[in-house]
Order: structure tokens, then sequence, then C-alpha cells
């Protein structure tokens, strides 16, 4: 089992509100120092919402689930391993520290018993997985794992239309925040129409305490859409974009290389705004997090 941090430890033995936040927004996510900022600032979210949070990040071959200051401020300055699923069993023999990715973050928080999870965007199908093959461990792991994620889409450097479709066939439900279209990250509406939709925390809560009634496995991914006065300009993404893919084809850049690629084009290009719609994305979507799992505490 993880390492609980005791505010975790508490809220979980009390039936209290926790929410799961994953380390690799801040050990490869975003710049020092604004990283560890983002860090306390997505803590902070939570805990205004009524949730206790819960960074997720293994230190020394340890997975801890909640951190100290101490704890983010390694996150945030130490050069860390970026650890998937796979890679959980190899640090934690080799004493490796690591932040974890959204699946590795979705397997931890369930194994300690937190049924909510916040997260920027979620991986998924790269645009060229037809040769490439390349597609994110994120997805089997929503469809093996039991919790619920709010996040803002995929990042739109990836194939959305596939990824929809991927999550579809591993069982992944998928509704959206109060909006009937599935979002793009960057941007308020990714051009996809979605079958669900809900309100508010206490639907998400019910949907999830019918989960458990049906057993039906696997998890929920409530897609919180950016205010559209927040989003990257759509006529500036799309420019950008396009520009970023064709000098990936030009550069021979290939498969893992992509999308760090493309994120550093955009952030360059758009001189750092995209990284503030980032970060709103991610301080978004920790409030609504910290709410469902307000609620699901709450119920009956």
């Amino acid at each position: 089992m993880p390492t609980l941090s005791e505010p975790v430890r508490q809220a979980l033995d009390a039936g209290g509100a926790v929410v799961a936040l994953e380390s690799t927004i801040i050990a490869h996510g975003l710049p020092r120092p604004r990283n560890l900022e983002v860090a306390r600032e997505l803590e902070a979210a939570v805990a205004a919402a009524g949730a206790v949070p819960a960074t997720i990040a293994v230190l020394d071959g340890e997975a801890h689930v909640g951190l100290g200051e101490d704890g983010l401020a390694r996150i945030a300055t130490a050069d860390m391993a970026k650890l998937s699923v796979r890679d959980l069993p190899l640090a934690a023999a080799r004493g490796a520290d690591g932040a974890t990715t959204v699946a590795a973050t979705a397997h931890l928080a369930a194994r300690a018993g937190i049924r909510v999870f916040a997260t920027g965007g979620l991986g998924g199908v790269h645009r060229d997985a037809r040769e490439s093959w390349d597609e994110s461990a994120d997805l089997l792991a929503l469809a093996r794992t039991s919790i619920t994620v709010v996040a803002a889409g995929v990042k739109s450097i990836l194939d959305v239309g596939a990824t929809l479709e991927r999550l579809e066939t591993l069982g992944v439900g998928v509704a959206g925040w109060q909006t009937d279209r599935f979002p793009g990250f960057y941007l308020t509406d990714s051009g996809f129409e979605l079958d669900w939709r809900v309100q508010d925390a206490a639907e998400v809560a019910a949907a999830m305490a019918a989960a458990d009634e049906l057993g039906v496995e696997g998890a929920l991914v409530v897609a919180n859409p950016i205010a559209a006065g927040e989003q990257l300009d759509p006529a500036e993404h799309e420019r950008v974009l396009a520009d970023g893919l064709e000098r990936a084809r030009a550069a021979g850049v290939t498969g893992k290389a992509v999308t760090p690629f493309l994120l550093d084009h955009l952030h360059r290009a758009t001189e750092g705004r995209s990284l503030e719609v980032n970060i709103a994305v991610a301080r978004g979507n920790a409030s609504v997090a910290g709410a469902i799992a307000a609620a699901w505490a709450a119920r009956p």
C-alpha cells in the first residue's frame, strides 16, 4: 500500500473528501519556480472546495499519497523520472524518485481508497498512431481503475476523435461538466460532441454510486472546459499548432518526442500564453474535483 500523509489518512478514515493530484505537472509540465507555486495553488483550490488534497509521487522508491511542503518542494526542484504504472515496481526496487503520470496517479489513488482525481488533460492517441502505435498508457489505466477524473479533455496536439473512440471501446465513461461538447484543453471546445453531461457535483456523485451498485468498473471522466474568456484564441491556436506539426515533420521528430516538441513550440509561439492556459485549466479542474469529492463524502 502507498504511504498516506496524516491529513489524507485522517480524512479517509473519517469518510471525508479527498482529491488526488498528479505530480508530473509539477516536475515536468511547468517551469521552475512557477511549478512549486502552482502545486500550492492546486492544493489550495481543492481545500477551498471542501476536500483534502493528496498530491501523489514516489520518493526514495516509496509511493506517497499526500505530500507535505518538503515533498512538494522536492518534486518541484529535483530531477524526477516520469513514472507510469509499469514503472512503479522498478522505481520501488531501485529506491528511485519519480513524478506520477495520470495512469500512475489514478492507480495509486485507487489503491489508497481515493475516488476523485484532478489533472490538467489526459493522454491519448497521437496523431501519427497509425504508423507509430503511440497511445498513452493513461487510457488503459482508466479502463482498469474505478476513479472519477476531472480533466479538460486531451491536449489538442493529440488525435482527439481517435482518443474518444478508444475511451468508448475501453468502457471509460465521459461526461461534460455543464456542457455537451468535449473540451480541447487549450480550447473550450474541441469540436466533438458528447453523449452525456453533468450539471453539478451531486449528479457526478450519484453516477459514481450507481457505477458501484451496477458493478461497472473503470473510470468516469468529467470533462471540464476552460472558460471561453481564458482559452487560447482559436485562430492563433490553429495556426501555431499547424506550424508546430510541420516543424516536427521537417525535423524528423517522431514518437514520444513529438509531444514535448509541440508543447515547447506552443509555449514559445504564444509567448507563454499557452502556459497560463495550462495553469488555469489545472486550477479549475482542482476546484471541480474538490466539489465532487465533497459531494461523494456527503452522500447518505
